[in-house]
């Protein structure tokens, strides 16, 4: 956690989890938020990924019936695909945090996470508990339902096949179990020392019609959702559209809808409601006991509200905050509590910048931290009484900022909250106090104390870096908080044979504080030497050094594919692993930072590569090009409107990344070229595409039919249809072992009924399904050859797998006529 010798506190008030971020309010948000003030409702809103929520429907339940309306996305989204760049994994759920925190901002929602790990697409729900370990997932469901005490719950899916994806699946059995659970005293007890049991009047499943399926019924409950709002100038489908095009990393841009729009509700459990979603809840202070006459003291708060002059409602605002604080349900007094104060802040014109000059702070040195606090609107007394430990007592003048200087001291790097210790390929090892928040409680914050009208309100503010881009203008992204020393390689795993012949690697020192000079240790895991082993960092005036280091793999006996295991070099500074500094920018959504340990992954292999030179079209999120430049080959990246240029002579194979023909809309009209070059005798290597009416049959030779087929399970069987196939001959004898140790999936988006001009060598499937040969098709044409494949050899090689390489190289290699 992070300390400050002054004002940086941890955030910890009530438990709550709501974000205290103060963000300016127009007139029309301040009277959408009066009208709050009355309504006390709760949806829950339960599904598996960012991007699987109706954003309409959340628009509607936030912004038109006002009620508290919460998304609980069980996963990041860390397994699927970038349309946008090239993380993937633990950074690509980075960028969908934010995406959805993004799209909240836009529907009113608040947003939440479980603990569970996207590791890729699951076709069944027992595989996906087999990953995310049921019982703790559902501990933090009923955990997150048990604090928001949600009226509603509503489920994105069904629990079974109609579903599609085994993680949708999931969601639905968990939330169903989750319901009941909640409500029972003997589930998850150790809860209830900081909680209560809960039971929500009800669980229904938002049906759609979608991907060729229509759950819709007309029996089924009904909501009209296409509502005008006129103080948001928006209807909902407006404000959907907007929401869900936040969601850019994977291509979710959309547009907008207006009129009529019906939603449909199949009920699963509680009581059944005939007419409206609330049906039976009450929604108004009448449910608080002792609320007394609260009620109708926001009545006529919004009845008297001055839309040109805000500020004359903090008297009234006031004089309800005292009367919420008389009653005795907690939850609604700390729910309605925070909408108060933020409304009396908005009312008065608050702003509270709380700011650095510099994007990065380090562990251990002083940082300085700016404050700008104003208030705008006439007539309001304010003061400002306390920034952090230090006191101020001082009288805020109208529309004059009040600036001020402090530094901090941090003591901890700021590693998002579930990456901190190890995780495993299903699930996050989170604490409970952080069960369903969205980022770090504890990051780099401002605690004050300020009054208006005598009302005592505390704010903690998060510490960004402020500055002005040329172009975007004044920008504030997080403050970063770095170890001393931080590094970063050229790859992320080396491949080497069992001889004493030495491969380099070379990794880059960067001081961001501490010492000019520092001793490091260079550590190899068994079977491998490193050299040097211990070395001293000179840094001098430089503020980075490149190091290099010979890698040998330890003389012996061949090693095989079947002995492939995770074999990790690291570096170390006393007993500390360092670490990389790994910072994702887009424009769209604030920069994120983490620090994973740097290791290169090492594997011995028998490899044999007469590829020398390829041309890459590069796609979706594609780290192919680097893994094939880690075993000697070079790689030239181009564009499109460049493969005419590619010639025979000069490249050994030009290849084709994952989803190109979905990335470059003009790729397809290049096909002849690249079939020119096959005839030319160079290989033609086409990675998986997406159909979607953009991939046609005409990408190769002879006709190919993209489906939705794929084999999930990486570790399924795969039988060779055509053992004395060259692909699996040469230069490399592929064998079963080749298939062994490979991660998160086979591969997708098979070809099926593909014309029989095409070899297929090889057949998979997963447990409980027919087998499929559309995995990889070859076909000679003219001197040279075209390959298709749907393998996951983007996932393969920059894992490091051994056997994806051995195959990758083979299918790369020219056939003998």
């Amino acid at each position: 956690m992070l300390r400050t010798f002054l004002a940086f506190l941890l955030f910890i008030i009530c438990g709550t989890i709501f974000s205290q971020t103060i963000t300016p309010k127009n007139t029309a948000q301040i009277k959408s938020g009066l009208e709050k003030l009355n309504v006390l409702g709760s949806v829950l809103y339960f599904a598996a990924h960012p991007d699987d929520e109706n954003t309409k429907l959340i628009a509607w339940l936030a912004n038109e019936k006002k009620y508290q309306t919460a998304y609980l996305s069980l996963t990041r989204g860390d397994g699927g695909q970038n349309l946008i760049g090239t993380e993937m994994g633990i950074e690509l759920g980075l960028i969908r945090t934010q995406e959805l925190l993004a799209a909240r901002r836009i529907d009113g929602g608040n947003q939440y996470f479980s603990s569970a790990y996207d590791f890729g697409f699951s076709k069944t729900h027992e595989e996906t508990f087999d990953f995310w370990n049921k019982e703790e997932t559902l501990r933090e469901s009923v955990w997150l339902i048990r604090k928001l005490r949600p009226d509603v719950i509503i489920m994105r899916f069904p629990p079974d096949p109609r579903g599609g994806h085994g993680h949708h699946q999931a969601s639905a059995i968990l939330a169903h179990e989750a319901f009941i659970a909640a409500a029972d005293p003997t589930r998850f007890p150790e809860q209830l020392e900081a909680l209560e049991v809960w039971q929500a009047k009800r669980l229904l499943w938002n049906t759609a019609n979608f991907g060729g399926q229509n759950n819709t019924s007309e029996d089924q409950l009904k909501v009209q959702t296409g509502e005008f709002n006129p103080l948001l100038g928006a209807s909902y489908g407006e404000i959907s559209a907007r929401s869900r095009s936040q969601h850019k990393s994977q291509g979710f841009g959309s547009a907008s809808t207006r009129g009529q729009s019906v939603e449909y509700f199949e009920h699963v459990a509680g009581a059944q409601a005939k007419e409206t979603l609330m049906e039976g809840v009450t929604t108004d202070w009448s449910r608080v006991a002792n609320a007394g006459s609260i009620g109708q003291q926001i009545a006529d708060l919004n009845k008297h509200f001055d839309i040109n002059a805000p500020q004359a409602s903090l008297p009234a605002l006031i004089a309800v905050h005292k009367s919420v604080q008389k009653i005795a349900d907690k939850h609604w007094r700390t729910t309605k509590t925070q909408e108060i104060e933020e409304l009396i802040l908005a009312c008065a014109g608050f702003h509270f910048d709380n700011y650095t000059v510099k994007p990065v702070g380090i562990v251990g040195e002083f940082v300085d931290v700016f404050q700008e606090i104003i208030v705008r609107n006439p007539n309001v007394t304010a003061s400002i009484e306390r920034i952090g430990t230090q006191s101020i007592r001082q009288a805020l003048k109208n529309n004059v900022a009040f600036r001020h200087q402090y530094q901090i001291t941090p003591s901890a790097i700021t590693q998002p909250y579930w990456l901190r210790k190890p995780y495993t390929l299903g699930k996050f090892d989170v604490e409970e106090a952080d069960f369903g928040a969205a980022e770090s409680s504890d990051r780099p914050q401002t605690e004050i104390v300020i009054t208006i009208d005598g009302l005592p309100i505390t704010i903690q503010q998060p510490i960004r870096h402020r500055f002005v881009d040329p172009v975007r203008g004044e920008i504030h992204n997080p403050l970063h908080i770095l170890p001393k020393i931080t590094a970063s390689a050229a790859q992320s795993a080396i491949l080497l044979t069992d001889t004493a012949q030495p491969q380099k690697i070379q990794v880059t020192f960067t001081r961001n504080g501490g010492d000019d000079h520092t001793k490091i240790t260079a550590n190899a895991p068994p079977g491998f030497q490193i050299s040097p082993s211990t070395t001293v960092l000179e840094f001098g005036k430089a503020r980075s050094v490149t190091q290099s280091f010979d890698v040998i793999a330890a003389s012996g006996r061949s090693a095989s594919p079947s002995d492939a295991r995770a074999k990790e070099i690291s570096f170390a500074v006393g007993k500390d692993t360092i670490r990389q500094y790994r910072l994702i920018e887009y424009n769209h959504i604030p920069s994120q930072a983490w620090f994973p340990k740097l290791t290169i992954k090492a594997e011995k292999v028998d490899l044999n590569v007469p590829v020398k030179r390829v041309a890459y079209v590069t796609g979706a999120g594609d780290r192919v090009p680097e893994s094939l430049r880690a075993v000697g080959i070079v790689v030239d990246v181009i564009r499109p409107a460049e493969i005419s240029t590619v010639s025979a002579a000069q490249y050994d194979a030009l290849i084709v990344g994952i989803r190109a023909y979905n990335v470059h809309g003009d790729l397809t009209q290049y096909t002849p070229a690249l079939l020119r070059y096959a005839e030319a005798g160079g290989t033609v290597l086409i990675q998986y595409q997406v159909s979607g009416g953009v991939v046609g049959a005409d990408i190769g030779p002879f006709p190919i039919a993209v489906t939705r087929t794929r084999v999930t399970e990486e570790d399924a069987t795969v039988k060779f249809l055509l053992p004395d196939d060259p692909s699996l001959q040469k230069p490399n004898k592929i064998s079963d072992m080749d298939f062994a140790n490979w991660v998160q999936e086979r591969g997708l988006y098979f070809v099926e009924g593909s014309e029989d001009m095409y070899r297929k060598p090889l057949s998979m499937h997963d447990k409980n399904e027919a087998a499929h040969d559309g995995s990889l098709l070859i076909a000679r044409h003219g001197k040279g050859k075209f390959v298709y494949t749907s393998l996951a050899f983007f996932r393969q090689l920059p894992a490091g797998v051994p056997g994806a390489y051995r195959l990758f190289v083979n299918l790369l290699a020219k056939e003998e006529e």
